[in-house]
């Protein structure tokens, strides 16, 4: 797929070309504090030891939907992990300085449950009180989209790229602010939001749709309006990520190191605006990303630990004031070249202020500590990061009233009001792509409908259409095929010539190297279509895959699974629903070479 980076960079080269850099403004919080926050902050940091002031550097996963009583197997655990067994011992122990929710770590389950955890956590970091415990931050990659955390009843938006389909900063932000609020009621304060990635490779396989897309201005304005969304309006910490850009890769920075080989000039008309448009917007935090960049600096170093990318460029050309976060330390990119007692000194050394999740947190510490000891690492650059991390933390009232109200949590998560705004922003992101042969919209009718292809187990997207089909009295029978055998195959493609109609979910088709190396969706959709019989092919994460389905005439792109996105796409099928989404990347052909399959902008209505 590297021949179909061409025609996405030459047109974004193009639409980028009149951008005007944004001129830095800090906001006057991070350049001259209040008093009471600068008394706070230098009081704090007064009364830490040097083992707490490096403590509050992480922030890091524990074992547990409960702060003293997990599980057995959650004691296991912590044990292996970090030496104790409750989430509180992990955090008195190293005197953590923020905590990362995760499902797979038996963090997020119910409202209820998240508040009392987060209220649990708080007490252990503040312990018996004394001037040198400080608040925990709580954080979470709630993105939205095909990235999200918080299960149901929680709101569930679209992600980045559908809202980049619609085109709509007021959505964007309304995204921002509802998810932001529902995060704060649970006691979490830093939503790892916004993506500020400039997604011109179609071939990326970690970034794509958690991108608003391939325009540096549209991506811009939406990353700006989500800033606000988070931090003026729901009282939250905003993260750009992932500086300085990991748009352009085809290799995943969890198990590869990319290099990204944008010269300077591309790379201040591409992967620039964004970040710089979010730090306009006051944005308290920028996450470093995991990436070779040789035209920001030739050293081979990834840009989480490069002194000139994060000091000299983040801090020094683009003015950031706020706290730098390095993405997550256990992730292969950033261990490539150094060993895992080098990175967290090395990132330091960098310009980076929070280490997130290193895959030895006893490793790191000592690390840090013994940098200090020998003199790499002053206890002044500690204190640096301390004071910004302290700050952010003060600004989010965490100095005053660190515990939430779980009964409101448990009213605000999931609010009516929430879940109807869900739906106002989802309908106008759905993408019509293809509609050759005027299937759609289909009329209210007596016939039979197969919904089959990529399923997910938490949120049952092809149930989800076929109930929709079922409410307006079609028989309709729900058959999932993720990654289909052949065997599985041949009886699909059996049972859609016994139907009326098939819709079909896809995920990531194209992507027959990580995704579905034995390019089994594609198999599925040739072998439904060579039936005969009519079928509507959903993209159900990248718009891309048409350029992989040879014969399908009629195709949607709903850019995420969540409820909402199923139910407008069930709607927009029978004409309840006029498409209004438009492409917010280009499409190019499976044989690249620069042609255009569908241009940027494209999107049907009906």
């Amino acid at each position: 797929m590297k021949a179909r980076l061409v025609i996405a960079t030459v047109l974004v080269a193009t639409l980028a070309t009149t951008l005007t850099p944004i001129p830095v403004q800090a906001s006057a919080a991070l350049v001259r504090p209040p008093a009471a926050e600068h008394g706070w902050v230098t009081s704090t940091l007064r009364h830490m030891s040097l083992a707490q002031k490096v403590g509050q550097l992480f922030s890091t996963y524990v074992y547990g939907s409960d702060a003293t009583e997990p599980t057995a197997a959650d004691r296991v655990a912590n044990r292996a992990t970090f030496g104790v067994e409750t989430p509180a011992e992990v955090i008195d122990r190293f005197h953590l300085g923020g905590v990362c929710y995760f499902s797979w770590s038996h963090n997020l389950d119910s409202p209820r449950q998240i508040a009392t955890l987060s209220n649990g956590l708080q007490r252990a970091a503040l312990g018996d009180g004394s001037k040198g415990r400080v608040p925990l931050l709580i954080s979470t990659d709630q993105e939205q989209g095909v990235v999200l955390r918080m299960p149901a009843p929680a709101a569930q938006f679209p992600g980045s790229m559908a809202l980049g389909a619609a085109r709509s900063p007021g959505a964007a932000q309304t995204a921002a602010e509802i998810t932001g609020r529902e995060l704060r009621a649970a006691g979490i304060h830093q939503p790892y939001a916004p993506i500020a990635d400039v997604n011109v490779n179609p071939a990326n396989p970690v970034i794509g749709v958690r991108s608003f897309g391939a325009d540096p201005t549209l991506v811009a304005e939406l990353t700006a309006a989500q800033v606000a969304g988070f931090q003026d309006g729901a009282g939250v910490t905003a993260v750009a990520k992932h500086f300085p850009g990991h748009g352009d890769t085809e290799n995943d920075s969890h198990t590869n190191l990319p290099v990204i080989n944008h010269s300077r000039q591309e790379w201040d008309r591409i992967d620039a605006p964004p970040f710089r448009q979010a730090i306009s917007a006051g944005v308290e935090s920028i996450m470093t990303a995991h990436i070779v960049v040789p035209a920001l600096d030739p050293s081979g170093d990834p840009a989480t630990l490069s002194p000139r990318i994060l000091t000299g460029v983040l801090r020094g050309e683009l003015g950031f004031r706020g706290v730098i976060v390095t993405d997550a330390l256990n992730m292969a990119g950033v261990r490539q070249k150094y060993g895992d007692d080098r990175v967290p000194v090395l990132a330091l050394k960098a310009g980076a202020d929070q280490l997130l999740m290193p895959p030895d947190l006893r490793l790191a510490r000592d690390a840090v500590l013994r940098a200090v000891s020998t003199g790499e690492l002053t206890e002044g650059r500690i204190d640096e990061s301390v004071r910004r991390i302290l700050a952010m933390k003060y600004r989010q009232g965490l100095a005053r009233s660190p515990l939430v109200d779980v009964d409101e949590a448990v009213r605000t998560i999931g609010a009516p009001q929430h879940l109807a705004a869900v739906a106002r922003v989802t309908d106008p992101t759905l993408t019509a792509v293809r509609n050759d042969a005027g299937l759609l919209p289909l009329a209210h009718a007596d016939r039979s409908v197969l919904v089959t292809g990529w399923n997910s187990a938490a949120l049952a997207p092809v149930a989800t259409v076929a109930d929709g089909f079922t409410a307006r009295g079609a028989r309709a029978t729900a058959r999932p095929a993720t990654l289909p055998s052949d065997p599985v195959i041949t009886a699909t493609a059996a049972e859609a010539a016994k139907h009326d109609l098939t819709v079909v979910l896809v995920n990531k088709a194209w992507d027959t190297i990580v995704t579905d190396p034995r390019g089994t969706q594609q198999r599925l959709v040739a072998a439904l279509v060579a039936t005969g019989k009519p079928v509507v092919v959903v993209a159900v994460r990248d718009p891309y895959d048409i350029a992989y389905l040879p014969g399908v005439t009629t195709y949607l792109a709903t850019y995420s699974y969540t409820r909402a996105a199923m139910d407008a796409l069930v709607r927009s099928l029978h004409g309840e629903l006029s498409p209004r989404g438009r492409l917010p990347v280009t499409i190019p052909t499976a044989e690249g070479a620069g042609t255009v399959l569908y241009p940027y902008g494209h999107g049907l209505t009906w």
